[in-house]
């Protein structure tokens, strides 16, 4: 069940991450940071990192540039400590 929840979190943050930058090209209205960093704390930077770095999104900020990658190895630890299997 977690790593199920877990698969979701990260297609959430990874696609929530593409559609912003795909907003920024075309100037319309932005997803929130706040709303970014929501996602990669329940779980979804690894699939936030993964699209920062596909989509040359958000590397120039300095909380993202270091702050994803540091979140997603812990959300990855987490899952490994619990087995992914957890209910």
């Amino acid at each position: 069940m977690v790593f199920i929840y877990f698969i979701f979190i990260n297609m959430i943050a990874y696609i929530t991450m593409a559609n912003d930058k795909k907003k920024a090209q075309k100037r319309l209205y932005r997803t929130r940071e706040r709303t970014l960093w929501l996602l990669a704390l329940l779980g979804g930077a690894p699939g936030g990192w993964v699209a920062m770095q596909t989509y040359r999104h958000k590397t120039k900020h300095v909380s993202f540039k270091y702050g994803m990658p540091v979140l997603a190895v812990m959300d990855l630890m987490v899952l490994a400590m619990i087995g992914g299997t957890a209910i």
